[in-house]
């Protein structure tokens, strides 16, 4: 049976440059970077979920991804429809001046949410929008 999530994909315009904010501004490491002819299969994760990997994906066809798949895709990343997360914190107004400090666009300052979090949206360099939040409990 399916027991756990491995991998996940975001979509990214330029690997290098999604590669340099997802680790130097957001502090991500490395897991795989490799390359097989024109394919480059690169992941990064968090120290703290050693189990779980995000797939930085070139828009560019590849496989089954026909051109228009990608024009399809790049206008999802480019108006914020994908992205990932919620990315959770202990202390979201302190992640938020860290991150917002590194140089990362916020759309939303952290704000106190009814549904019981503390939350802060941001987006990569691609521009997929994301969610930083934190429990209220």
């Amino acid at each position: 049976m399916i027991n756990r999530l491995s991998v996940t994909t975001i979509w990214v315009k330029d690997l290098n440059e999604a590669l340099r904010f997802y680790t130097e501004k957001l502090g991500f490491e490395i897991r795989a970077d490799f390359t097989a002819g024109d394919y480059r299969w690169l992941t990064v994760g968090l120290n703290t979920q050693p189990d779980i990997e995000f797939h930085l994906s070139a828009l560019k066809p590849s496989g089954s991804l026909t051109q228009e798949d990608i024009d399809q895709l790049t206008k999802l990343v480019e108006t914020g429809k994908l992205g990932a997360g919620p990315w959770k914190t202990d202390d979201c107004q302190k992640t938020y001046e860290t991150l917002k400090a590194r140089g990362v666009e916020f759309l939303q300052p952290p704000a106190d949410r009814p549904y019981g979090i503390i939350e802060a949206i941001f987006k990569d360099n691609s521009g997929n929008v994301m969610v930083l939040a934190q429990d209220k409990r």
